[in-house]
């Protein structure tokens, strides 16, 4: 996956921003509208943009209890594995998860309108399944940042 500085440039610009026409970003870039569509699509079908979100409130969508859960498994194996990501994949709670490296198997961000709603998720996700050796929850108390910004550096020119 190559880019240039351009892209780069576009890059930091949508992060921020990704609702700004191709327009308002070739205006910000140098690069008439349909340039700007070319390189969008590029970096699109590259696999270095790999979507366009909204980040939604959980409060203003009735989901105001958020954890980060840790969760190990009782082998790490790759069938444990592979069964814990999808099922962490079909769970609607599951808003983030990740492998990772360390005294933990997996880390989890869940969000529930309650806390009952909550302990029922994790009699159903966890004590009901016999792969799951433990979870520690922490109860977030304020999103004091949130986003998907990527610091972003510009290819050095040869």
């Amino acid at each position: 996956m190559q880019y240039d500085r351009i892209d780069a440039l576009i890059l930091e610009i949508l992060q921020k921003n990704n609702r700004l026409t191709s327009q308002v970003v070739g205006q910000l870039t140098g690069l008439s509208a349909t340039a700007c569509q070319r390189r969008l699509k590029r970096l699109r079908s590259d696999g270095i943009i790999e979507a366009d979100v909204s980040i939604i409130s959980p409060k203003a969508v009735g989901r105001p209890i958020q954890m980060l859960v840790l969760v190990n498994l009782e082998r790490e194996r790759a069938d444990t594995i592979d069964r814990f990501k999808k099922a962490m994949q079909s769970s609607v709670e599951v808003v983030y998860g990740f492998y990772v490296t360390g005294d933990t198997d997996f880390v989890l961000y869940i969000t529930a309108r309650t806390i009952e709603d909550y302990e029922q998720f994790t009699r159903r996700f966890f004590y009901e399944n016999p792969e799951i050796k433990g979870f520690k929850t922490m109860v977030i108390m304020d999103r004091v940042k949130v986003g998907f910004a990527i610091p972003i550096e510009a290819p050095s020119e040869s």
